[in-house]
C-alpha cells in the first residue's frame, strides 16, 4: 500500500475510465494525485473522495490541447504539492470512425490535438518539475493500435502510433535526467469511450461479445488491468525500465 509513498502524480483524463482507475490505485499506493480533465463534476467528485479531507488530491480543469492551460496547471500542481514525480498522459478521444478518404481536416485535427499535442504539451511542461526532484516517470497511454493496424478509426490509430514513437524519443532524450518514459498499450477495455464506440455499431451486446472474442483470454479488460500497469511503471520497481511498451491486451497482439 505504499509503492508510491510521498510521490506526486499528475494524471490527465482523470475523471472516468482508465484515468479514474489510475487515480484510485495510485492514491491507494500513497501518491498525492492531481486530477486533470474537462469533466468538472466527475473530476471534482473523485478528487474530493480521494483527498479524504486531507491535501492528498485535487482537481484542475485542463484542456490538454491548449498549451497555456497545461503550463499554468502544471505550475499550480507543483506549487500546491511541492513537487511532481509522475505524469500519466491518459487524456484521449477516439474520433471519427470513417474511411480515410471521408475524414475531414477538422475531424483529423481534433484527434491529433488531444491525443498527440496533448502528450507533447504535458510532457514539455512537466520536464522542469521532474528535473527539479532528480527524475521521475512519464507514462503515455497508447493502444494496441499504436502497434498493429485495423480497418477503422484512422485518426485514432495514427495518433496512438505517434505516442509510441514519442515515448521512445523522449526516453532517450531524458534518460540522463533519470526521467523514465514508457507507454502502455491496452486492448479493448470496458470504458465509456469503448462503450460509445461499440454502441455506434447498433447491437451493443453483440458488438461487445464480438470484441471480447478478439482477445485470446476471451474477454475485454477492465480499467484496473491498466491501472496496475501504470502503478508499476510509476514505482521504483520499474527504475530500470524506460522506452518500453507495456502491452496489456489479453493476448490481442500475440497472434
Amino acid at each position: 500500500m505504499a509503492r508510491l509513498a510521498e510521490k506526486v502524480a499528475v494524471i490527465t483524463g482523470a475523471a472516468l475510465g482508465i484515468g479514474q482507475a489510475i487515480c484510485r490505485r495510485m492514491a491507494e499506493e500513497g501518491a498525492k494525485v492531481a486530477l486533470l480533465d474537462v469533466l468538472d463534476e466527475d473530476g471534482a467528485a473523485l478528487a474530493s473522495e480521494l483527498a479524504g479531507g486531507e491535501q492528498r488530491a485535487a482537481y484542475w480543469r485542463c484542456n490538454v490541447s491548449v498549451e497555456r492551460e497545461v503550463e499554468k496547471v502544471m505550475a499550480e500542481v507543483a506549487a500546491m504539492f511541492g513537487r511532481v514525480d509522475i505524469v500519466v498522459n491518459n487524456a484521449g478521444v477516439a474520433g471519427a470512425n470513417k474511411p480515410t478518404h471521408e475524414i475531414t481536416e477538422a475531424e483529423w485535427d481534433w484527434v491529433q490535438a488531444i491525443n498527440v499535442k496533448g502528450v507533447f504539451f504535458v510532457t514539455k511542461h512537466a520536464i522542469a518539475h521532474l528535473r527539479r526532484v532528480g527524475g521521475g516517470s512519464i507514462i503515455n497511454l497508447s493502444s494496441i493500435y499504436g502497434l498493429v493496424g485495423a480497418p477503422d478509426v484512422p485518426p485514432y490509430h495514427a495518433s496512438k502510433g505517434a505516442v509510441r514513437l514519442m515515448t521512445k524519443t523522449d526516453a532517450l532524450i531524458y534518460a540522463p535526467d533519470q526521467i523514465r518514459v514508457n507507454s502502455i498499450h491496452p486492448g479493448f477495455i470496458w470504458t465509456p469511450m469503448v462503450e460509445h464506440h461499440l454502441a455506434a455499431q447498433g447491437d451493443i451486446a453483440a458488438a461487445k461479445a464480438a470484441t471480447a472474442a478478439l482477445h485470446p483470454l476471451g474477454r475485454m479488460g477492465e480499467p484496473d488491468d491498466i491501472a496496475w500497469g501504470a502503478v508499476y511503471l510509476a514505482s521504483d520497481e520499474a527504475r530500470f525500465v524506460t522506452g518500453s511498451g507495456l502491452v496489456i491486451d489479453g493476448g490481442y497482439t500475440a497472434r
